[in-house]
């Protein structure tokens, strides 16, 4: 059972697109609307795995770029989550992701100033001698089975949360979680030490 009907669309959703075609998902699925795939961009066979009974409300993005993709376990429950992917995200079974919550395998634009400034052009739709885009750094992100993320939290480039933990509303995590803990803060540090 799910609400999202033979032809791909959400049953009474206000938004007039479909899901897109690279996206799976399993029994039970609830996905409050198909606008959350607006911002999807990739061109990959399979972008988006949905597992069984995965809950997507209104306010989830998923914003992958041409070659991301990402995987979202068993009962997990998105809610407000912006997951951004340039190259894979995986969030594992049973996880809570609260709103605002952003979620991104990349930097999305260079640090060096310079590059930056090449960015810019290159991000200008209207710009007639738009140069390419500088290569920019991608690392997966792992959140494993049963993590709690707290609202306004942000998960940065290459960070693996283990599993049972506990990312605290509004911390900041740029370096991998251990299992089993509570991390608050920016940056994000260990708070607490969970049975």
């Amino acid at each position: 059972m799910s609400n999202i009907t033979a032809d791909r669309r959400v049953e009474s959703d206000w938004w007039q697109h479909p899901i897109p075609e690279n996206v799976t998902w399993g029994e039970g699925l609830y996905c409050e609307t198909a606008q959350i795939f607006r911002f999807m961009r990739s061109k990959r066979e399979l972008a988006v795995e949905l597992g069984m009974h995965v809950s997507c409300y209104a306010g989830v993005s998923f914003a992958l770029g041409a070659n991301g993709s990402c995987k979202i376990g068993d009962f997990t429950l998105l809610n407000g989550a912006l997951i951004m992917a340039d190259e894979r995200i995986e969030i594992g079974r049973h996880c809570l992701v609260s709103w605002n919550v952003g979620i991104a395998d990349s930097d999305f634009h260079p640090i060096d100033a310079a590059q930056r400034r090449i960015d810019t052009m290159a991000l200008a739709p209207f710009y007639k001698d738009r140069p390419a885009r500088p290569p920019l750094k991608t690392a997966p992100v792992i959140i494993e089975d049963n993590v709690w993320i707290g609202m306004n939290a942000v998960i940065l480039k290459g960070v693996t949360i283990g599993e049972n933990s506990v990312v605290a509303a509004g911390a900041v995590v740029s370096k991998s979680v251990p299992a089993n803990v509570v991390v608050a803060g920016n940056p994000a540090v260990v708070v607490k030490q969970l049975a």
